[in-house]
């Protein structure tokens, strides 16, 4: 049965993407890792590689749990489903929890720290991830590589980047298989363990193959099924990128993407397996104001090593210099010695955040450097990375369902950390110390976050 003939007979996008699933995947080498690609053959869909790990068999409790399906939803601001009339994810919220105020994004919200954030528990200054791009000066002294950025695969697959662990690496740790479609972290070896089966990031993979996946991974033979699957859409940061978070385009994009979590609902129902849906978004969108401010027009940056606005000084006498050239040149931003930023951003313990520490008050595009010669200049439409507690347009979103979950209940905004004792509970594992708190979400569980309500059977 194959693309043409279901083409022919007129089947939606998800129904032809389930029914072109092959017999097998194509397993490739987990480069990197001590484990190696399993050589078993499973189902998976046509289009989409599967890496699989060596891990066994769930166990005899991961068995007893039920599942989660943990969808992110990139760039897709707290009020976008009303703004833009979400029907699907609305539904999901009525008949689940959601957040109608939204959810807090860890600072700064941004998209590889804010991924790791609902992964670990743990804010950006905790888990690693400072920024999207940023410097550890410590592993250049060690001979290491000392740049991460989310476009440097090497960097990206490097587990030595990322601390915690990870709900993907506690599940396999307890044994409980999981399986991540493109989570930031997901391809790193992270605590000692990578999911049993995961992909590449290709934001080219078709999106309703993306779903199709998903069920194929829940209709795999309960002692390989996955208990814990991620799931990522781009869509809607895209369009508020480019266009801005007003435009059409983001409004489209929303809708894309509230279609096709319908669609994703629909078929987890079919499955009739007791599956618990949980949809985020890591951070919102606000639209940028002015142009570029570019921090040395104020000052020498020429002893600084940069990546975007962090400034990395050689000494203490670097770092102070220019800490008083910046403090008085704008209002656009603040300018703080890192051990004295605010509390209340989480912001002020790691290094790889560097010295001094620009935040700023407002929707300003900031960096230390302008472009080379001759490059382009342009300053994005829509932006993020504020201090979503100042800016409330950096508010994500939460909506949740399922035979965990009440029904009818809507939530305070939270922090984003909170997520990762929530979920690990649905799962029956117990959570690694993190920066979040059960309690905080536990009013949404009909066990009440009771450790007796944790096995399901």
């Amino acid at each position: 049965m194959g693309l043409r003939w279901c083409l022919r007979r007129g089947l939606p996008g998800w129904a032809l993407a389930l029914a072109v699933t092959t017999a097998c995947a194509v397993a490739q080498p987990d480069s990197g890792s001590g484990k190696t690609a399993s050589p078993e053959t499973r189902p998976a869909v046509a289009g989409i590689q599967v890496i699989r790990t060596e891990h066994g068999p769930n166990s005899a409790q991961a068995l007893k749990a039920h599942y989660v399906v943990l969808v992110s939803l990139d760039g897709f601001r707290w009020d976008y489903a009303k703004k833009y009339g979400a029907t699907h994810l609305l539904a999901i919220g009525k008949q689940g929890v959601w957040a109608p105020e939204g959810m807090y994004p860890s600072y700064p919200s941004l998209t590889f720290p804010n991924h790791y954030a609902i992964a670990t528990g743990l804010y950006p200054e905790h888990n690693g991830l400072v920024a999207n791009s940023f410097l550890d000066l410590q592993r250049e002294a060690e001979g290491k590589p000392d740049k991460y950025g989310i476009g440097d695969a090497k960097a990206v697959t490097d587990g030595s980047w990322y601390s915690g662990v990870p709900l993907w690496s506690l599940a396999e740790k307890q044994g409980m298989r999981a399986a991540c479609l493109f989570w930031p972290g997901s391809e790193a070896e992270i605590a000692g363990e990578r999911p049993s089966e995961y992909l590449k990031f290709d934001d080219k993979v078709d999106e309703t193959a993306r779903i199709a996946q998903v069920i194929a991974w829940l209709k795999e033979p309960e002692s390989s099924r996955p208990h814990l699957i991620t799931l990522y859409y781009s869509d809607v940061d895209h369009a508020g990128h480019e266009f801005g978070p007003d435009a059409a385009e983001t409004k489209a994009a929303v809708g894309k993407v509230d279609g096709l979590v319908g669609k994703l609902h629909t078929a987890l129902k079919a499955t009739k397996l007791p599956v618990d849906l949980v949809v985020v978004s890591d951070h919102g969108m606000v639209k940028i104001e002015g142009k570029w401010i570019t921090l040395d027009a104020f000052a020498d940056l020429a002893d600084f090593e940069t990546a975007g606005a962090l400034l990395y000084g050689k000494s203490e006498e670097d770092s102070s210099r220019v800490y008083n050239k910046l403090k008085h040149v704008s209002e656009k931003f603040e300018v703080y010695r890192r051990k004295d930023v605010p509390a209340g951003l989480h912001y002020n313990e790691n290094a790889r955040e560097g010295d001094p520490v620009i935040v700023a008050t407002g929707p300003y595009a900031i960096r230390a450097h302008g472009p080379a010669e001759g490059k382009p200049d342009s300053v994005p439409v829509g932006q993020h990375g504020f201090d979503p507690h100042k800016m409330p347009e950096m508010k994500a979103s939460f909506f949740a369902m399922g035979p965990d979950i009440v029904v009818g209940r809507t939530v305070a905004p939270f922090e984003n950390v909170n997520l990762y004792p929530w979920i690990a509970h649905m799962l029956g594992l117990e959570a690694a110390k993190s920066d979040g708190s059960l309690n905080i979400l536990a009013g949404t569980l009909r066990d009440n976050g009771d450790s007796a309500g944790t096995n399901k059977e």
